[in-house]
């Protein structure tokens, strides 16, 4: 079947026909005479008539491609992750900061191409960048066809690069380098949504060497890791109250916690202009001596106190006899959380003594079964006790061969349930500081999350800015993750993060071609996948699409 023009005169008509064969011969058949050619021209009908031809013509052009095995086989990209972080990176700043940073080098591939590559890879699996240049073969992801694994590393050493030493200005333990000039620009660009960067939260993690890497930040220290044969570094991020990444630190291996918070406080207010400051800790960022250097720099605080091994709290402040303030917090589908708190002053030393009654309440039932249990095991017997953690901390040895219950001790303990000591210098009630360390503890769920993403280990670079710019893409993929999840939950989403990763990597686009023509298919975006691209605001490319043949790399 096809169009045949025909010229009657002085005008030409256009006929659709086909080709037949009567009585042995071949002939060709009117179907329809479709008008003259200039009307036909001038009300578009021929060109939707070929439109509709060609939109069946493609579908039963893949689908008899499929069906002949013959045919070359398709290639699968991934498309969901890419598609998805991409216009994440835009929208934070991410590309168009480093792009500004990188005018004037000369480099000769697109570093924020490379870092953009590794951040994803970072969001999706993580690990090193040797992994990373053989998991992209799995992905269409614009402009990294030409990155090779020496380009990845070149792009970590430019991100962990010394600055100038007239740039030197706030450092902490470490130089400043090319990654704190990143994240103060990105601050820059995203000040808006820092509407009150009064209260800050820092946590801290360990991070191994795999190989020979680190010259000043692989040192041995305390490894949480249990792996005290082997150098590591410090790396700690600093978030505000709503979540948002703010920046990342990195020290040597052999840094304590306790030494870290005030040099970081100092360097927080000189980098992006904090005139105010409440600094929220938990017990193993504070000593002595940091509450002093955060009272002489006239610094707001809220920490957390060591109530079982602080004498003074221990026998002083909880035994203060005043009557606390109760709160409740509803909760839907679940039981509400009741809590009451009080201040206690000590000389000029205030205190806050807080309880959780709904986490004192399972405490207590906890401990209710296991010494009941405990009495059970004592009639059977004293050594089945001797390996069981939960039960040794109940029992005391009146004879040397025999167990028996500590009732002291089971009575001091009940003293603690859902009870936590907060030492403040604000004048804030006692149920608001209480609060503000709650969302200490609601930011420490985030750090977990943002753990998983810094431990990006195997770390074979062989230099320290080479390490800096790998660990400092887990920081970019945080800022990344964290945009996403304010649009879910815009959208009234809150997936789990894998199930939604797991999502984005279903969706594929299959390369196939036939005579010379080439076709894209977009597999469906199942799970949760569909939703999130319309909360991040991107549109899927369609079913099928023509598409001209894809150079050799």
């Amino acid at each position: 079947m096809f169009v045949r023009e025909k010229r009657i005169g002085p005008y030409t008509y256009v006929y659709l026909v086909e080709t037949v064969r009567e009585d042995g011969k071949t002939k060709q058949r009117i179907i329809r005479n479709l008008g003259r050619k200039e009307d036909i021209e001038r009300n578009g009908d021929l060109d939707r008539l070929a439109r509709s031809a060609a939109r069946l013509a493609q579908h039963s052009v893949i689908l008899s491609l499929l069906d002949q095995s013959e045919t070359p086989v398709p290639t699968c990209k991934r498309i969901g992750p890419p598609l998805l972080f991409e216009r994440l990176w835009r929208d934070t700043g991410c590309g168009a900061v480093l792009h500004e940073m990188l005018a004037g080098r000369g480099f000769e591939f697109s570093v924020e191409r490379a870092v953009f590559l590794t951040v994803l890879h970072r969001l999706m699996v993580s690990g090193s960048d040797r992994a990373c240049e053989q998991w992209r073969e799995d992905y269409r992801i614009d402009g990294v066809g030409a990155l090779r694994l020496h380009h990845l590393y070149r792009a970590m050493a430019w991100l962990g690069e010394e600055l100038p030493a007239a740039e030197q200005a706030d450092r902490t333990l470490v130089a400043r380098c090319v990654k704190d000039l990143v994240e103060e620009r990105l601050f820059a660009r995203r000040r808006s949504l820092f509407t009150d960067l009064s209260v800050v939260f820092m946590d801290t993690t360990a991070l191994y060497f795999e190989g020979a890497g680190g010259e000043t930040l692989g040192e041995r220290g305390h490894s949480k890791d249990y792996r005290p044969h082997l150098t590591q570094m410090i790396v700690g991020a600093i978030i505000d109250q709503e979540g948002r990444p703010v920046c990342s630190e990195m020290w040597p291996g052999n840094t304590a916690d306790v030494t870290t918070l005030i040099p970081v406080i100092d360097r927080l207010r000189a980098r992006f202009g904090i005139e105010r400051v409440c600094v929220v800790a938990d017990r193993g960022m504070i000593s002595a001596d940091t509450i002093s250097a955060l009272e002489v720099r006239g610094l707001a605080y809220i920490l957390g106190v060591r109530e079982r091994n602080a004498k003074e709290v221990r026998d002083v402040v909880l035994a203060d006899p005043a009557p606390s303030v109760p709160l409740v917090i509803p909760h839907q589908g679940r039981a509400d959380t009741e809590l009451e708190a009080k201040a206690v002053m000590l000389g000029e030393r205030r205190y806050i003594v807080c309880r959780n009654l709904t986490e004192a309440a399972q405490a207590a039932r906890t401990r209710a079964a296991v010494v009941a249990a405990l009495r059970a095991k004592l009639k059977q017997g004293d050594k089945s006790l001797v390996g069981n953690s939960a039960y040794r901390r109940y029992l005391k040895t009146p004879d040397q061969q025999h167990f028996a219950i500590d009732e002291a001790r089971v009575a001091e303990e009940a003293r603690y349930d859902g009870l936590y000591v907060l030492r403040t210098n604000t004048q804030l009630s006692p149920l608001t500081v209480m609060r503000r360390y709650r969302d200490l503890l609601v930011i420490e769920q985030l750090f977990r999350s943002a753990k998983a993403l810094l431990a990006t280990r195997p770390i074979y670079h062989q230099t320290d800015a080479a390490i800096r710019g790998h660990v400092f893409c887990s920081f970019l993929a945080l800022v990344l993750r964290k945009e996403l999840e304010e649009r879910l939950a815009a959208a009234q989403m809150k997936p789990e993060w894998r199930v939604l990763l797991a999502d984005l990597d279903r969706l594929q686009e299959i390369a196939v071609e036939q005579d010379g023509k080439h076709f894209i298919l977009r597999t469906p975006a199942t799970g949760v996948a569909g939703k999130a691209f319309q909360a991040v605001g991107v549109a899927l490319p369609p079913n099928i699409r023509n598409a001209a043949p894809q150079p050799t790399p």
